[in-house]
């Protein structure tokens, strides 16, 4: 009832296609239940022998029956339409809704999500709102209204047959609450195994290079094998169940038929029911059990529907953590001062990675971290745009604490060029303009002329319209590198984020990138991360990171002359 309850709150601003498609619901229910008093009424004038004005009785009950039936066609179309419409609405509103709620989480959400299962919850589990609410809810209504209108049409009739029927029925609800209460897990598990398979299937398409590489074809084939064998045996344990129940259903109505035809035919024997009440109370009786039987499978339906609904709402359910304060303010453009005041920061394990840092640059200087591989010098540059949040201290730009910004404002300020560059499946054009879609073609090519990307471009098969492929495969390391840096010149931020920027190049193509770096700087307050320490010995001003701490600063000669840590690492990189 929570999962319903909760979807139903989205569901509401559909309210007016669902009245319209449960209206229509309840008179195609109505047209069904009048349907059968007519045709045993013909029964009896046929039954007594057919006269000339029986004839006529006979023909207006045809046309009269052929009317239902066309109120019946009417009512079913607009019921289908009106409700599928609500439903695929809600669907497309919830897909958009999770994949919203999902882009602004933060960073740490997904160190412990992965990409298959989420895509599953936004792609298949919200596809099954639209069986609930187009299907399971309004179809539930016709089968409750048709058993409550059925049983009173058989009460009418003749109450001892209609007791005499309903003796089975406790054994049916009973049958149907413990098929409820035994196929719901099995439908959840099915659901949570789906989004593993995704999962896994993702990211084998995503590595199928390394897998081919390495030759663990025959080891991810017996992986998605175990998974999708997973799903098999939890579907396969619901149809058990399923399998059981329905003929069961089918079976108890046989039952009652039978116990009703016997018992309805002593009672015409002794004349105390006509034939015309005995072919309704069957017709009527047929009905009966339908709704029953009905109610089984919808349930099956209902239990996959609600086991994706936990699964959306669990998203939904997780707050995030990272979003604009009350208060927050748009600045605008900043000048690009950097302030980091006594700031801690661990990630989910507890383990601590930066202890008490401190230290700050003016805009337009640049300052390069340096450390081994793990000192903390990426969690850096992460928590200036706010993708973490620190757990002790305060970060500020222009002496305003970050938090205090919004984070359209924060982000729009900084351009990162990270060392594990993201491509988007576009083309070279579109990935360069990514930092600013509004860019004119001119701007994106000054801005590939700077990355010394541009000639490169141009010997492309299509030039700037170029594909790159998925995550930019079609291109080299140095190609995606260059783009990247491309992409953040064209943003024109004042503040730069380079991590590793200059990683997957050559010495030549290394060299022609630091020149366009070193055109930036003075311009924009740039953060480098460097292992090699000739790009960043023009620096304004060199951390030394170490188990999350500065444990040296200066510029590159001053370090140099105080040999200690950083000129060991130099000598190394020399």
């Amino acid at each position: 009832m929570k999962v319903l309850f909760r979807l139903g709150k989205e569901a509401k601003k559909y309210t007016r296609y669902y009245v319209v498609g449960i209206v229509a619901v309840i008179l195609t229910s109505l047209v069904t239940l009048a349907a059968p008093r007519l045709l045993s009424a013909m029964t009896g004038i046929v039954s007594g022998g057919v006269g000339s004005e029986d004839l006529n009785t006979i023909l207006v009950l045809a046309f009269s029956l052929l009317g239902l039936y066309a109120v019946k066609l009417i009512c079913r179309f607009i019921s289908t339409y009106m409700l599928h419409i609500a439903a695929w609405r809600l669907v497309n509103n919830m897909r958009v809704k999770v994949y919203d709620h999902i882009q602004s989480s933060s960073m740490s959400y997904f160190s412990d999500k992965q990409t298959g299962d989420l895509l599953s919850r936004v792609v298949n589990d919200t596809a099954n709102f639209e069986m609930l609410y187009a299907h399971v809810i309004p179809e539930s209504i016709t089968n409750v209204i048709t058993f409550v209108g059925v049983l009173v049409m058989l009460l009418t009739i003749n109450w001892k047959l209609a007791l005499l029927a309903m003796i089975i029925v406790p054994f049916v609800a009973l049958a149907g609450v413990y098929y409820t209460k035994n196929v719901r897990p099995n439908f959840r598990k099915a659901q949570k195994v789906t989004g593993e398979i995704s999962a896994e299937m993702q990211d084998n398409f995503s590595g199928i290079h390394e897998i081919q590489a390495f030759g663990q074809e025959e080891h991810e084939h017996e992986d998605v094998r175990v998974a999708t064998e997973k799903h098999s045996v939890a579907i396969i344990r619901a149809l058990k169940i399923s399998g059981f129940f329905h003929p069961l259903i089918e079976f108890t109505s046989s039952l009652a038929t039978v116990m009703v035809v016997g018992v309805g035919g002593l009672l015409a024997y002794q004349n105390n029911i006509d034939v015309e009440s005995v072919v309704a109370f069957l017709l009527y009786l047929s009905l009966l059990f339908a709704p029953i039987e009905g109610l089984g499978k919808l349930a099956e339906s209902a239990q996959t529907a609600l086991a994706s609904g936990e699964r959306v709402l669990e998203i939904l359910d997780t707050p995030i953590e990272i979003k604009d304060s009350e208060n927050a303010i748009d600045v605008g453009r900043v000048k690009g001062d950097i302030e980091f005041r006594n700031v801690s920061f661990g990630y989910l394990d507890g383990t601590p990675v930066l202890k008490n840092i401190s230290f700050s640059c003016k805009a337009g200087e640049t300052i390069a971290l340096v450390g081994a591989t793990g000192a903390g010098k990426t969690t850096i540059t992460q928590l200036i745009p706010r993708f973490y949040e620190p757990d002790s201290g305060d970060i500020f730009i222009d002496g305003v604490n970050i938090k205090d910004l919004t984070l359209k404002c924060l982000r729009s300020n900084i351009a990162p060029v990270l060392q594990d560059t993201f491509l988007f499946n576009g083309s070279v054009a579109e990935n360069i303009a990514y930092a600013r879609p509004s860019a004119k073609r001119e701007e994106i090519v000054a801005s590939a002329t700077k990355a010394q990307i541009n000639d490169e471009i141009l010997d492309m098969p299509d030039g700037y319209e170029s594909k790159v492929g998925e995550r930019g495969l079609k291109l080299s390391g140095g190609q995606k590198q260059r783009i990247a840096i491309a992409r953040a010149m064209l943003r024109e931020a004042p503040i730069i984020i380079l991590d590793e920027a200059t990683a997957s190049v050559d010495s030549t193509t290394e060299k022609q990138i630091q020149q366009a770096i070193n055109s930036l700087c003075g311009n924009h307050t740039v953060i480098a991360i460097a292992h090699r320490l000739s790009t960043i010995r023009n620096a304004d001003q060199i951390l030394l990171i170490e188990d999350g701490e500065i444990v040296e600063r200066g510029t590159h000669y001053e370090l140099i002359a105080l040999n200690g840590k950083y000129k060991k690492l130099h000598d190394q990189n020399v």
